[in-house]
C-alpha cells in the first residue's frame, strides 16, 4: 500500500487541559496560562444594520476559551446585540447555538456578560449590531493556552499517543487527507480505501485521478464515473457505477493512479471513549515514564499495559490492501 499523507490533523483526541486534568497537573499559573485577545476593539460604535459589526477571529481549537461583551454606555434608548459565530476556515461563519449574549441597554450598560465556547470550530469571532444611537462596548477572547516546558511536554506526548493509536488500529482517528496511489486500476468494480470513518460531505469527497504515459492527468467525476461508499467507521470504497469500467488508456510507469481522500471522525468528542481513554492511559504512562520506560524483574524487558490493547482490540481494522 503506498499512501502519502496530504494534510494532517488540526486537533487532537484530547486537550492539554484534559491531560492535566487526568494527571491531576497544573503545568502553569493562571496569569502564565490565560491569554486575551481583542476581538472587537473598545469604543463608540455606530448604528449598523443587522449584525455587521465583526470583531477579529481567533484561533481557539483544542483550548478552553470566554468570550467578554464589556459594555460602557449606551445612547439614550439604544441596545446593543452581540452573538458569538465559530468557523473551519476563517471564511464561512455560522452562529454558535448558545452565543447570544443578554441585549444590552441603558439598564446593564455597566454590567459586563461572559461566555464559555464549548464548541469543536478552529476560530470563534463576535458579531453585533446597534440600534437607535451609538453605543460604546467592545468585546475580548480570553484563551487558555499552553506557555510553560512542561506544557510542550504534554502536548508532544498527546501527539505521539495518538499516533500510535493510530498505527496500532491503522484508522486515521481525526479528520485528515490522504493520497492512496495504485499501479494498475482493480479487476473488481471497486477500490478500497484504508484508515476507515471516510468522509464523502463538501469539500471532502473523494477525488480520483489518473496520468497517462505522457503524465497527463485526468480526474473522474464523482456519481457519473464513480460512487462512494463511506461504509461508517469500516473501511470506504470508491465504486463503479452499474454499466461503467475503469479508463482503459495506458498508465504512467510511477504511481499513476491516485485516490485522494479525507477521512477520521470530525471532532475529539466522537472519537469512542475507549480509544480516548487508552490514550489518556497512554500519555499517563509515558509523562510518569519520560526517561525510559521501566523493565520487568524477569528480564523481559517493559511489560506493555494490557488495559491499552485490551481497550484498542475491537477498534483494530483488519483489511488488506496490496
Amino acid at each position: 500500500m503506498i499512501v502519502s499523507q496530504y494534510a494532517a490533523p488540526t486537533i487532537e483526541p484530547i486537550t492539554r487541559e484534559e491531560l492535566e486534568s487526568h494527571l491531576r497537573l497544573d503545568a502553569d499559573t493562571l496569569a502564565e496560562s490565560l491569554t486575551a485577545y481583542t476581538c472587537t476593539a473598545s469604543g463608540s460604535h455606530p448604528v449598523t444594520t443587522g449584525y455587521t459589526l465583526y470583531g477579529t477571529a481567533v484561533e481557539v481549537i483544542g483550548k478552553k476559551s470566554l468570550v467578554y461583551l464589556r459594555p460602557v454606555n449606551n445612547g439614550t434608548g439604544a441596545t446593543v446585540d452581540c452573538k458569538i459565530q465559530d468557523s473551519d476556515d476563517n471564511t464561512t461563519w455560522i452562529d454558535w447555538t448558545g452565543g447570544a449574549f443578554t441585549q444590552v441597554t441603558e439598564a446593564n450598560d455597566t454590567v459586563i456578560q461572559e461566555k464559555e465556547y464549548t464548541g469543536v470550530k478552529r476560530y470563534i469571532r463576535t458579531a453585533s449590531k446597534t440600534l437607535v444611537l451609538a453605543c460604546e462596548f467592545g468585546t475580548d477572547v480570553i484563551v487558555k493556552e499552553a506557555t510553560s516546558t512542561e506544557s510542550d511536554l504534554l502536548t508532544a506526548i498527546i501527539q505521539a499517543a495518538r499516533e500510535y493509536v493510530e498505527d496500532f488500529t491503522r484508522r486515521q482517528l481525526l479528520t485528515a487527507t490522504w493520497d492512496y496511489y495504485q499501479n494498475d486500476w482493480p479487476s473488481e468494480d471497486y477500490i478500497k480505501l484504508p484508515f476507515g470513518n471516510l468522509q464523502n460531505g463538501v469539500g471532502t469527497a473523494p477525488v480520483v485521478s489518473w496520468k497517462d504515459t505522457d503524465g497527463t492527468e485526468t480526474t473522474l467525476t464523482v456519481t457519473t464515473d464513480y460512487l462512494v461508499e463511506t461504509n461508517g467507521e469500516g473501511c470506504g470504497r470508491i465504486v463503479l457505477p452499474y454499466g461503467c469500467s475503469w479508463p482503459s488508456g495506458s498508465l504512467y510507469p510511477s504511481n499513476p493512479i491516485k485516490v485522494r481522500f479525507t477521512c477520521g471522525w470530525t471532532a475529539a468528542a466522537s472519537i469512542p471513549s475507549k480509544i480516548r481513554s487508552a490514550i489518556l492511559l497512554m500519555c499517563a504512562d509515558l509523562y510518569s515514564n519520560r526517561e525510559g520506560q521501566i523493565f520487568g524483574t524477569n528480564g523481559q524487558g517493559y511489560q506493555e499495559n494490557k488495559t491499552v490493547a485490551r481497550l484498542l482490540a475491537s477498534s483494530r481494522l483488519f483489511d488488506e490492501f496490496i
